[in-house]
């Protein structure tokens, strides 16, 4: 990069004022403006979470008429996967279709959290859990990047909801947003450098994000370290001097040069300074003759390679939930009824800006016929809304005559979509009709489920085999096939939790938000971290999925050392297949801290790897934890800070089945301190070891003031709780000035290391 920087730096010295502001903003819809006199060339950006959504020219939007490109799962269908080495194949794939159609960046991938399962684009995002989201996020960009290609790390950030996308002010606190919403991203950024990062459309805490200082400047550049740059999600511009000022490097689309103009204007009259916008211009410059530079001329693909890529990736993205009796895999003289329309007209992806147009899209009843002979089909359904009984017993007298019955069931496009939020999260009432009228003639029913995020599942108790599908790309029907027939063994692990009831989510009372407002009420308690910590039974927790075969957990190892001084923890488990098929175990690591100063979750995920292991065969896995994995985020210090004290590391299959747990106890001889001040309470005083020992000092005083200490144990125990809470000013008149304003002062001062 440092030689398209250097280059940059000389081009922009080149320009006119003109030329630099225009720079700013695209030609059209998807190309940025060339500088021809200078040799400064348009680069192409195309939409891409699920698959390359090239327009067919730069004034079109290409929604339903992009050029034929392989759809794969989408991201929620991915993150299901757990598997980062997948996730780079599927970003390479799509990078090489990118050098193919002349693409220079993609926007994708996307890595805001899953708040609530009602987000309308949830199926655009990998996980409830940053860490999940942020090391696939990261393999997915560097996979992109490795084919030349740009990826557009999105939409930074807090950007959980459809509902008032384009204004609405997420009031989020500091510790939340640090530990919560940016971590993806800032892992994402470590680990994959993308070229491009997208900003959001709404505000955080009462900027937009297209032009917040604290977001773009503080923590992407300062603190990350961030060399890439920074463009609008399509639309988003509020105040474009601001947003150039804020560190906003490219608007897209074009305005006609209405923004352009401004910021001109706004440098003739010394409103922005020419010395920013040359920082601004030189950074965006770099990155273009960086993607002009990378590309591949001539590039000439095997789609059908693709597609089987496709169609590996979405066996691996589907999650067994349920299997009572081992119902799947069905063998294959079973007499099958296949019911549901979505087993014939799938529905393979979510809807929006993100519709790739299929080169070619499999259906699971064309691809169950290449593993069953004796198969049938009922439709089940027409209009999801509306129950019809005619076809509801048609699908009964097939499942009756069959010895197994595979439902097909899900949420058709209008239930979740780019732009709206999901009203709640049942199935359409037809689909649930179907699924407990098929169970109630035929024992051995098994539902695939087809969604971007949970659904609720009313008949869950009634059916022996449950398999989450999602939105699994054009060789999501193949997968199906695969799947239940036993070709391939399930591996996939939920991204999310499956709550029993939409009430149970913690975003629920805070949920869509009223008057351009919403408020993260929940705080860091979002997903598992709060089913887990309140104890709330999910329907499906998060990290649950089940295999054809069995694993065993054993022989769990800690240790600690130091990298320089940089605290270092390995763990080590064993992982035995005990079943008869090979299959994919996902292994997630969890931390718990005992006695925090701060409420932390009963457990987060820290690290995970997908092994996959041979009957019978065992693997050691091997984990590597740093300073960081303890930490929490103390917003009075403004700092991560990780205590000394006692951990306990866990090892599961999912955050509810956890197979191994150790303790360990880390000294690390942090002691987090924020500024006191004349309203810092006694307690503080006390505990913190700058002030412990003038405050036992004092303590004598203090009882005196109080007219001494009770005898009697209770109004003892009553009077220290009082005293621990009392901030210090208060000693100022309860000793009538004895203890003056300037002593406390002092104290302060003192405290505060003579500040």
């Amino acid at each position: 990069m440092k030689e398209y920087r250097d280059k940059a730096r000389s081009l922009v010295q080149q320009m006119t004022l003109e030329e630099k502001a225009g720079l700013c903003s695209g030609q059209d819809i998807w190309s940025t403006k060339p500088v021809e006199r200078l040799g400064i060339p348009s680069i192409w950006l195309a939409d891409g979470p699920t698959g390359l959504r090239k327009a067919p020219a730069g004034g079109e939007g290409g929604l339903g008429n992009s050029l034929p490109a392989t759809c794969f799962p989408t991201a929620s269908a991915l993150g299901a996967s757990w598997d980062a080495k997948l996730a780079y194949e599927v970003g390479q794939a799509i990078g090489r279709e990118c050098q193919e159609q002349g693409v220079q960046v993609l926007l994708a991938p996307g890595v805001n959290m899953k708040r609530s399962p009602l987000g309308g684009r949830n199926f655009e995002y990998f996980a409830e859990d940053p860490a999940l989201a942020g090391e696939l996020a990261a393999a997915f960009i560097r996979g992109v990047q490795s084919e030349g290609v740009g990826a557009c790390l999105k939409h930074f950030a807090v950007n959980n909801q459809e509902h008032g996308r384009m204004y609405i002010n997420a009031e989020v606190d500091e510790r939340t947003l640090r530990e919560i919403y940016l971590p993806a991203f800032e892992i994402a950024l470590e680990k994959g450098r993308p070229w491009t990062v997208m900003c959001a459309y709404n505000k955080v805490n009462g900027t937009y994000a297209s032009e917040h200082p604290y977001l773009l400047h503080q923590i992407l550049k300062t603190e990350w370290g961030y060399k890439g740059i920074v463009m609008t999600d399509w639309g988003a511009v509020n105040d474009r001097v601001e947003g150039i000022r804020a560190g906003l490097h490219l608007e897209m689309p074009a305005t006609g040069g209405y923004h352009d103009r401004k910021i001109v204007e706004a440098v003739r009259t010394g409103e922005l300074s020419e010395a920013r916008l040359d920082e601004v211009v030189e950074e965006l410059l770099a990155v273009i003759l960086l993607a002009g530079a990378s590309r591949k001329e001539g590039l000439s693909l095997e789609y059908a390679r693709h597609h089987e890529l496709a169609r590996r990736a979405a066996a691996e993205c589907m999650v067994l939930l349920k299997n009572e009796e081992d119902i799947l895999p069905l063998p294959a003289e079973t007499s099958v009824a296949v019911i549901g329309r979505f087993a014939k007209e799938p529905r393979f992806q979510g809807a929006g800006s993100s519709q790739v147009v299929p080169t070619r899209i499999d259906n699971a009843w064309e691809a169950l016929q290449g593993h069953f002979d004796n198969l049938a089909y009922a439709p089940g359904y027409e209009d999801p809304d509306k129950i019809s009984r005619e076809l509801i017993d048609e699908a009964c007298r097939a499942a009756r005559d069959a010895e197994a019955a595979i439902v097909f069931v899900g949420l058709p496009s209008q239930y979740e979509s780019e732009s709206f939020d999901r009203r709640h999260i049942s199935l359409p009432p037809a689909h649930n009709a179907l699924v407990e009228a098929v169970a109630g003639v035929q024992p051995n029913t098994a539902v695939v489920l087809t969604n971007g995020s949970a659904v609720g599942m009313p008949w869950h108790r009634d059916v022996k085999g449950i398999l989450e599908g999602w939105l699994a790309g054009q060789g999501g029907g193949g997968a199906v096939a695969d799947i239940l027939s036993g070709k391939v063994n399930p591996s996939g692990k939920l991204p999310e939790t499956f709550p029993q009831r939409q009430e149970h989510n913690p975003a629920y009372l805070n949920w869509p938000g009223a008057n351009g407002k919403v408020h993260y009420g929940e705080g860091i308690f979002i997903g598992y971290r709060y089913y887990d910590t309140k104890a709330i039974e999910p329907l499906f927790a998060f990290g649950h999925g089940l295999s054809y075969t069995n694993f065993e957990y054993s022989g769990m190892k800690i240790s600690e050392s130091a990298l320089g001084e940089e605290l270092h923890i390995t763990v080590r488990v064993w992982v035995h297949n005990s079943g008869k098929r090979a299959g994919q175990e996902v292994v997630q690591l969890y931390v718990r801290q005992e006695g925090c100063r701060l409420q932390r979750p009963e457990k987060e995920l820290r690290a995970f790897a997908k092994v996959p292991l041979e009957p019978g065969a065992q693997k050691e896995v091997i984990f590597h934890l740093n300073r960081r994995d303890f930490a929490y985020y103390d917003p009075t210090a403004g700092a991560w800070v990780a205590e000394s004290g006692i951990y306990y590391i866990m090892a599961g299959a999912s955050s509810r089945d956890i197979r191994l747990e150790q303790s360990i106890e880390l000294q690390t001889g942090e002691q987090p301190f924020a500024p006191f001040n004349r309203y810092t309470p006694i307690g503080d005083w006390l505990r913190h070891p700058r002030s412990a020992e003038t405050m036992e000092a004092m303590m004598s005083r203090v009882w005196q003031y109080h007219g001494g200490k009770p005898e009697d144990k209770e109004a003892l125990a009553m009077m220290e709780a009082h005293v621990r809470d009392l901030p210090l000013i208060k000693l100022v008149a309860y000793s009538q000035g004895e203890f003056s304003l300037n002593q406390l002062d002092e104290m302060v001062r003192s405290a505060n290391g003579g500040i």
